[in-house]
């Protein structure tokens, strides 16, 4: 066998079909949409329309909620806590709060601070300043010799409008 031997199994590659080039072609014309209409035009995306018919996303009932003051926490586990103190990505001996962990690349998003959770295992004397921690976090940072310190989480500008909406009041 030659590299210039060497060829796809009949069958394996396609070619496309060019469409609008000529009665010969089989798709001449109109380019197989049919005649006249909206779907025979260009920029036409008519998709979950049934026919004037309630489609169906719209004939099932809505679910769930989306609570507008809800707070979005970066949530960071103490186990994670110790693999980048022990990776050398983090300092044990400056206290660690939401740009810290932030620039170690430990808290991803988190608009309104950062929530300790306790998953893994802590051996590190660390002092954390964070917006939340769940209780066996902070039992299990103060096990290690550290402490936890929560503070208020950041305020955002929606929930600023409405605390001086309530101030007018």
């Amino acid at each position: 066998m030659n590299l210039n031997e060497l060829h796809d199994n009949p069958g394996a590659r396609k070619k496309r079909m060019r469409v609008g080039r000529g009665i010969g072609s089989g798709k001449g014309k109109t380019s197989g949409r049919g005649q006249k209409g909206q779907k025979s035009r260009s920029g036409v995306a008519v998709k979950g329309f049934e026919g004037g018919q309630m489609p169906l996303h719209m004939r099932l009932p809505k679910r769930g909620f989306n609570n507008p003051f809800g707070k979005d926490f970066a949530e960071v586990n103490v186990g994670m806590v110790q693999k980048f103190i022990d990776a050398g990505k983090l300092d044990a001996k400056s206290p660690l709060d939401h740009d810290a962990l932030k620039a170690a690349g430990l808290a991803r998003g988190g608009k309104d601070g950062v929530r300790l959770l306790n998953k893994g295992e802590l051996s590190a004397a660390v002092t954390f300043k964070v917006a939340g921690a769940s209780k066996s976090a902070i039992e299990a940072v103060e096990k290690a010799g550290g402490s936890v310190e929560v503070i208020a989480p950041r305020v955002t500008a929606q929930a600023e409008r409405v605390a001086a909406k309530k101030a007018a009041k």
